[in-house]
């Protein structure tokens, strides 16, 4: 008898062997029948041990939601096993070994904390708090429970209680980010996460077993005395670590922001949760906004003390980081200065559609830098740093072609300089001919500095993503189903095209706002919810609105007509 058929009858040992339920299985393609209550575990190790799947699952899509292998499946539905090199399946893999960090940290240092803080460097820097220097041995002693914990091939086991009794687990286990958090959640039921008597919550499936925790490392930070640099595993090489990327200034930046967080004790989403239900959100609103309008008043100090004058202001970025919005606030502080600033978006000099480059999907691919006219672009340019006047084309996405309009005709007097804002913006090879004394570089993004809690960290490309969806609903008529289809073609042309120049930059802007995703969120789930069930976007509109579910909501009334959200959720001053 084979080893599948005999798996298969151990389970008719608790189950009733004539009730089956019919799973469309898409790694095989093909329907199989299982006992009702099969769980994905055990559905995943028949289907190996017949042949038909080849790896070892992490974790696997039902009806297009991520589950943990341990859910048991009592309904006729449809399953992909997933592994790390899948997004999702990489998510999976991160939060497993992000609570056995968790765990060693606890064993080994009782009064300590661990904060998983914000991706940089191709992995995550995570700031411990042991009262002390944290030293290398340290971090070896962490490393190591890790190893042993993951060569235990310990389960972790999915628990459900009410909520209630989740928060007093955590109050007694000193976790008072979490006990924030979960009085705020408004569900009566909440799942943790639980190995043995170590116990953890995350928004999302981790694996079924520890052993699944093969490649990591934990290694210092350059310059930082309680902290480390989590490394994991490059997606297309599971064996390998990421290439490790110096980005000392990307760093700074976060943690510019991290402290200010700390000292305005907002340090989690918890904490501003708790802010809102005390009738603090507007002062909180004020504030942020306040800090963001003087760090660019600084940006423009930072420019006019420059040596060189500096006549092309380079503004540079990814998808839905807030360029536009910052080229308008940086026009009105240089105005205030006494220079008027011209602004030009790259967009506009994208080539005609017919010309544009195509991807290896064969779509047209807006992403590559020679999606731009770059010869009629840099002979404008060079026009008007001689003086002469340009018609600055306006690109019509509708028609996919430009249109010289005479109201658009513009020349560069002394007193101004230009704005360059797009994606492309610090590219060397936008600008081959300019020389670099005249050029000031600046790189926006959304470098979100908040967590739901010390141990799930909200990423800058989630929050771009739903400012994206909420801008193309609103003023695209883009439903959020194409943009979450589209996101990947996105993110692998921000690899290729904009992340590897970012510390290029002179200066950095973050465009995050420590409450946005608390006026997001209004905007953000019914956008979300409109994504169908049935189709694979579904899994990320999904794994949204499970993280946004812990996210209070505020309204927007109390946004200047100024902010850079109104870029996204609309009532700007600005006109786009």
């Amino acid at each position: 008898m084979e080893i599948s058929t005999i798996l298969v009858a151990s389970l008719t040992n608790i189950r009733i062997m004539s009730k089956t339920i019919k799973i469309n299985c898409s790694n095989i393609g093909q329907s199989r029948l299982f006992p009702v209550g099969v769980s994905l575990f055990e559905m995943s190790e028949i289907l190996r041990e017949e042949g038909l799947l080849s790896f070892e699952p992490i974790a696997a899509l039902v009806n297009y939601k991520a589950e943990n292998l341990g859910t048991e499946i009592y309904h006729p539905s449809q399953v992909e096993f997933i592994d790390i090199d899948r997004q999702e399946g990489m998510r999976v893999y991160t939060r497993t070994l992000t609570f056995l960090l968790g765990a060693a940290v606890n064993e080994l240092y009782p009064q300590g904390r661990f904060c998983i803080e914000h991706s940089v460097s191709n992995g995550f820097f995570c700031h411990l708090h042991l009262n002390k220097k944290v030293s290398a041995d340290d971090l070896e002693a962490i490393k190591k429970r890790v190893h042993e914990l993951a060569a235990a091939d310990i389960p972790i086991q999915q628990v459900e209680e009410e909520t209630t009794t989740v928060i007093e687990l955590f109050r007694e286990k000193g976790r008072q980010d979490l006990v924030k958090l979960l009085n705020s959640y408004g569900h009566l039921y909440t799942h943790y996460t639980r190995m043995g008597e170590h116990i953890d919550h995350f928004y999302g499936p981790l694996a079924y077993s520890t052993k699944r925790i093969t490649t990591f490392d934990i290694e210092p930070y350059p310059g930082e005395k309680e902290g480390f640099l989590l490394r994991v595993p490059d997606p297309n090489n599971p064996q390998e670590l990421k290439e490790y990327i110096p980005q000392p200034k990307m760093f700074g930046i976060f943690k510019e922001f991290v402290q200010w967080n700390e000292l305005l004790g907002q340090s989690t989403i918890g904490d501003i949760n708790e802010s809102c239900i005390r009738g603090e959100a507007e002062n909180l609103i004020k504030v942020s906004e306040a800090l963001q309008e003087k760090r660019v008043a600084q940006i423009v100090d930072t420019i006019l003390a420059q040596k060189q004058r500096k006549r092309i202001i380079l503004v540079s970025g990814p998808s839905s980081s807030g360029k536009t919005t910052f080229s308008k606030r940086l026009s009105v502080q240089l105005a205030v200065m006494g220079i008027k600033p011209i602004a030009i978006s790259l967009d506009d000099y994208f080539l005609e559609r017919e010309q544009t480059p195509l991807d290896d999907k064969g779509d047209y691919d807006y992403e590559s830098l020679y999606a731009l006219d770059l010869d009629l672009f840099n002979q404008d340019l060079n026009n008007l740093l001689q003086g002469k006047e340009v018609i600055v084309p306006r690109y019509d996405f509708s028609l996919g072609k430009k249109e010289f309009l005479e109201e658009r005709k513009i020349h560069l007097e002394d007193n101004q300089a230009l704005i360059l804002e797009g994606i492309h913006a610090l590219n060397p090879e936008l600008l081959p001919k300019v020389s670099p004394d005249v050029l000031f570089k600046i790189y926006v993004s959304a470098l979100t500095s908040i967590s739901l809690d010390d141990h799930n960290r909200i990423a800058t490309t989630d929050n771009r993503l739903i400012r994206r969806m909420i801008r193309d609903a609103q003023y695209r008529g883009t439903p959020a189903r194409s943009t979450i289809a589209r996101w990947k073609s996105v993110r692998a042309g921000e690899d290729k095209w904009i992340f590897p120049y970012q510390e290029n930059a002179d200066v950095f802007f973050n465009s995050a706002l420590s409450f946005e995703l608390l006026v997001l969120k209004r905007y953000a789930e019914p956008v979300l919810r409109s994504v169908p069930q049935n189709c694979p976007e579904y899994a990320e509109a999904n794994r949204l609105l499970r993280f946004l579910d812990y996210i209070a909501t505020v309204a927007d009334n109390e946004i200047p007509p100024t902010s850079l959200l109104r870029e996204f959720v609309g009532g700007s001053s600005f006109n786009y």
